[in-house]
C-alpha cells in the first residue's frame, strides 16, 4: 500500500510539473490568439474585448490559477475553433483514439512475442536472422510509411478496409473497429519491432538459466519448457516496455490519425496546435500525459501479478 501511495504522489507531482511546462510553453508561442480568431482586419476595440473575455490580459499567475481551477472542477473551457466544451470534445475523441491504442498494442504483442520466442529458441540460426531483420526493418521505417503501405495494399488494391474516416463507437462499434484497423496495424508494426527485440533478449537470458536445464532434464516437453516456464519468466520486462511505449503511441497517433483522416485525439491535438487553440492545446496535452502516467502505474502493479517474486516495497 505504501508503494502505491508513493507512486500516486509521484504521478500527481509529475502532472503538476507538466501543467507548469504546458502553460509556460503555450503562452510563449508566437502570435495573438485574439487576432487569429477574429482576423488581422478586426476592429481594435473588438480585439481588446475578446482578449478581456478570454482572460488574456490577466497576469500569467492568475491565468494559470484559473486554468488549474477549471481542471479540478471539470470546467475545462470552450474550444476556440470548435466552439464546443473541451470536456465534451475530449470525451468523444478519447474513446476513438483508445480503440487505436488498444488495437495497436494487441497487434504488436501478438506478433512480437511469437517472433521473439522463435528467434531466441533458434538463436544464431536463420530463424533468428529472419526475426531480427524483420524487427530492424520495423524500427528503421517511420510509422507514416507503414500507414501509406496499409492504404495502398488493404484499401486501394484489396479494398478490404476504408482508407480514411471514422465511425463513432457509440453508433456502430464493429464499424469503428473496421475504420481503426489500418492505423492500428501501421502503429502496431512499428511497435512490434521494439517488443520483438526485447522478447528475444529476455528469452535468450532465461533459456540459459539453471531451472530451464533442470526442466529439460526431467523430460518435460520442449513446448512446455519454452511457453510455460521460459516465457512466463521473460514476459514481465516485455509488458513493462509495452507500458512505456504508450507514450510513443500517443506521439505517433497524431501523425497517423491525420494521415488516415481519423478524427480522434491525435487529430484534435493537431488541429489545436495548427489553430493555436490554447485551451484545447493545454487540455489535450494534460490528458495525454495523465493517461501515460496512469498506464505506467497500472503496468507496475500488473508486474506483481505476472511475477509473484516481485514485491511492492
Amino acid at each position: 500500500m505504501t508503494y502505491v501511495l508513493n507512486r500516486l504522489l509521484s504521478v500527481i507531482l509529475t502532472l503538476f510539473l507538466i501543467t507548469l511546462v504546458t502553460f509556460a510553453v503555450t503562452n510563449i508561442l508566437p502570435g495573438d490568439v485574439a487576432m487569429m480568431i477574429m482576423g488581422t482586419q478586426s476592429n481594435p476595440a473588438a480585439l481588446e474585448g475578446l482578449r478581456q473575455s478570454l482572460g488574456l490580459n490577466d497576469p500569467l499567475l492568475v491565468q494559470y490559477g484559473n486554468w488549474i481551477g477549471g481542471l479540478l472542477t471539470g470546467d475545462w473551457g470552450t474550444s476556440l475553433i470548435f466552439k464546443k466544451p473541451i470536456a465534451e470534445l475530449l470525451a468523444q475523441k478519447a474513446v476513438a483514439s483508445a480503440i487505436i491504442v488498444v488495437m495497436s498494442m494487441t497487434i504488436a504483442l501478438a506478433l512480437a512475442v511469437p517472433l521473439g520466442v522463435w528467434a531466441a529458441v533458434h538463436r544464431d540460426k536463420w530463424q533468428d536472422t529472419v526475426s531480427s531483420s524483420t524487427a530492424l526493418m520495423g524500427v528503421s521505417l517511420p510509422d507514416f510509411f507503414w500507414g501509406i503501405v496499409m492504404i495502398l495494399v488493404f484499401a486501394r488494391w484489396l479494398g478490404w478496409f476504408p482508407s480514411s474516416g471514422i465511425v463513432e463507437p457509440s453508433e456502430d462499434f464493429l464499424g469503428s473497429l473496421r475504420y481503426a484497423f489500418l492505423p492500428s496495424l501501421a502503429l502496431g508494426l512499428g511497435l512490434m519491432a521494439h517488443l520483438t527485440r526485447m522478447t528475444r533478449s529476455t528469452m535468450t537470458g532465461i533459456l540459459g538459466q539453471e531451472f530451464i536445464r533442470v526442466a529439460r532434464a526431467k523430460g518435460l516437453r520442449e513446448s512446455t519448457v519454452i511457453w510455460r516456464y521460459a516465457l512466463a519468466n521473460a514476459i514481465g520486462p516485455v509488458i513493462t516496455i509495452a507500458g512505456l511505449q504508450i507514450g510513443y503511441l500517443f506521439g505517433s497517433i497524431i501523425v497517423m490519425e491525420s494521415l488516415f483522416g481519423y478524427t480522434g485525439m491525435g487529430w484534435l491535438t493537431y488541429q489545436a496546435l495548427l489553430n493555436r487553440d490554447l485551451p484545447l492545446i493545454q487540455a489535450t496535452v494534460f490528458v495525454i500525459a495523465a493517461v501515460v502516467m496512469i498506464t505506467n502505474l497500472l503496468v507496475d502493479l500488473l508486474y506483481v501479478l505476472i511475477d509473484p517474486r516481485v514485491k511492492l516495497g
